[in-house]
């Protein structure tokens, strides 16, 4: 039997680092310590590191196009 939230975190993408978020994002890493610094991307810092869901950043971007 197979554990459901097992699966569920195995499905979750993150990002570490902020010059690993600027790549995932397109912009360079100056901008996007600018703009993590500022809360103007879905990340947090856990301890001393920036993460975010690689999900949740496309998403986020995405709207920004549309």
């Amino acid at each position: 039997m197979h554990d459901d939230g097992e699966s569920k975190n195995d499905s979750i993408e993150l990002v570490w680092g902020g010059e690993e978020i600027a790549r995932v994002i397109g912009r360079t890493p100056r901008v996007t310590f600018q703009l993590l610094e500022r809360g103007l991307i879905p990340a947090r810092k856990i301890k001393g590191r920036w993460v975010a869901s690689k999900p949740k950043l496309l998403e986020f971007f995405m709207g920004d196009v549309a």
